[in-house]
């Protein structure tokens, strides 16, 4: 085998996104498309020759024949050597995991998470760094820097090549590149049982609790079987599509209520019973959607509700250290640190703008309003952990997850909170109504809508506590003096068109009022929405996509 120099040109939308580049699949096929990428992010590493990198991903369309692309690029770029999830598979917690574990320089992960898959679907890669987690936007700049100046790429060449069989573990060697393929579970099975007490987990399943996991035919299958039914005990077929699929069996690995409907029409029958607890995962395992017998709880509530909890965990004992929450997560993990006298942060939309924080001790749980809930334990969100968190806690306290959830509204108040989601608007539409916003927020302060007056209106920009980095731009907020949040940001994680996304929250402590259906009691704030922004007449649409 030859080290062979291609030569190529930029490609001029390689720029990573809210969590690394994500593209139809077609554009990654492109003629040295993800090779301009990878040598981008090889050249922007310093001191890579003779580290040690983990690669895997969810399983999606393309993820073998990149990985065998990736193997071929690394081994030309002088690195020593490279931990491959069986399969290629492996779930973006458990990528962190392996990272932190075995203390490799870093990763790259190849996922679109929760974005559709196949063919006709999308693909992506992201680096994380030698913590387990995402490149911060400085390391993410310099790749988009270098993507743009590129002349060529390095890769093994020659006719005696051939490809690692990713499906044999063990070690085989690639160039003067060692490749061990691992197993994809079993180091990340093993740190839950660590982090949770599983004696009592199983306690809990031996008396004829039930639940259904569903893994949507994504990354997670492989994690939820081992830990809920093989170590836990967990009724056998508790997992449903548990097996991960190119094309995530035709369905979108989005755990909400949308996209999750054979879990939601389990949870919430027509007539019958419900299992006692319902969770999904997502495409690449960081996102979770938790549901009680006929109950739902927003990824804000779950947040707060294990802040509470999380010093009854027994890789928690030391107690709660801090909290962070994304800019549009409602503000509910916000009322749970007044309480227990910690720091609350607020931070941009994001998992790496966790991590400073994470390292520095400064917080030991964290999560977005986008389904996504983790800990110091990785140093990205993790859908299966924010599961066993739930199961432990329910052996704990002994109560429903609706019994749970009802009890924290009591002590702390309720946030009623929803996310209206606009898909695949024209970028022209969605630019010209943030441009407009922008140009209005500075009058907007002191105006009333309703029975309340606005108090804040801004542009979010955050400057990181630990490192004194600045981001700036990151979503209009406009607070009410009726402790009412309105928060409008268009999403960085879509391939097509532009997503906006409308947050909205308002806050209730009578417990008399904690039945509301929850789009009903928001009914006002999403008119001022509308009267804000103009969505109805900028973007042509006259109700959202999805609601969260």
């Amino acid at each position: 085998m030859t080290v062979q120099l291609v030569s190529t040109q930029p490609f001029d939308d390689q720029r990573p996104g809210t969590s690394g580049l994500r593209k139809k699949v077609s554009v990654f096929q492109q003629a040295h498309y993800l090779e301009n990428f990878v040598q981008s992010v090889f050249d922007s590493l310093d001191n890579l020759k003779g580290q040690t990198l983990v690669l895997g991903g969810d399983g999606r369309y393309y993820n073998r024949d990149a990985i065998q692309t990736i193997l071929k690029m690394a081994s030309a770029n002088d690195i020593k050597k490279i931990l491959v999830g069986g399969g290629g598979l492996l779930s973006t917690p458990a990528v962190s995991a392996i990272i932190r574990k075995h203390q490799a320089y870093g990763g790259l992960i190849l996922s679109a998470s929760h974005n559709p898959g196949g063919p006709e679907g999308d693909f992506g890669i992201k680096y994380n760094i030698a913590n387990g987690g995402p490149a911060p936007e400085k390391l993410t700049e310099a790749i988009f820097a270098r993507s743009q100046h590129i002349s060529e790429y390095k890769i093994l060449s020659g006719e005696e090549f051939n490809e690692i069989d990713l499906d044999r573990l063990g070690v085989q060697s690639l160039g003067d590149m060692e490749v061990e393929i691992i197993d994809p579970v079993n180091d990340y099975a093993d740190l839950m049982s660590q982090l949770f007490d599983f004696d009592l987990i199983k306690t809990l399943f031996s008396e004829g609790f039930t639940m259904v996991f569903d893994a949507m035919h994504a990354i997670t299958g492989p994690y939820a079987r081992e830990i809920l039914e093989n170590r836990l005990g967990a009724a056998s077929g508790t997992v449903i599509n548990g097996e991960p699929l190119e094309d995530f069996g035709g369905g979108h690995p989005d755990p909400n209520l949308v996209h999750a409907k054979e879990l939601v029409e389990r949870l919430f029958p027509v007539e019958g019973d419900a299992p006692d607890f319902g969770a999904a995962s997502d495409g690449d395992g960081d996102r979770n959607m938790i549901l009680g017998k006929r109950f739902y709880v927003t990824p804000s509530d779950s947040l707060a509700v294990l802040a509470a909890n999380l010093d009854s965990f027994p890789g928690y004992s030391n107690g709660l250290l801090g909290v962070a929450r994304s800019m549009p997560s409602s503000m509910a993990v916000d009322r749970v640190a007044e309480k227990m006298g910690v720091e609350c942060f607020e931070t941009p939309t994001g998992w790496k703008f966790f991590g400073n924080l994470l390292d520095s001790q400064r917080i030991n749980i964290c999560g977005e309003e986008s389904f996504g809930t983790g800990s110091d334990h990785v140093r990205e969100k993790d859908g299966v952990w924010a599961v066993l968190c739930w199961l432990n806690l329910i052996a704990l306290r002994k109560q429903s997850v609706e019994g749970i959830m009802r009890a924290h509204w009591r002590e702390y108040g309720r946030n009623y909170y929803t996310r209206h989601d606009y898909e695949n608007i024209k970028q022209s539409a969605a630019q010209k109504l943030f441009s407009d916003l922008r140009n209005k927020v500075g009058s907007l302060v002191g105006k009333c809508y309703g029975d309340s007056d606005i108090i804040l209106a801004d542009d979010f920009q955050y400057t990181d506590p630990v490192d004194n980095s600045i981001s700036e731009g990151q979503g209009i907020r406009i607070l009410f003096k009726s402790d009412a949040r309105i928060i409008f940001r268009l999403s960085g994680t879509g391939t097509q068109g532009a997503t906006l996304r409308v947050y909205f929250e308002r806050y209730e402590k009578d417990a008399d009022f904690h039945d509301v259906d929850t789009q009903a009691y928001l009914a006002p704030l999403i008119q001022y929405a509308d009267d804000i922004a103009c969505i109805k007449d900028t973007t042509g649409r006259l109700i959202p996509d999805v609601i969260t």
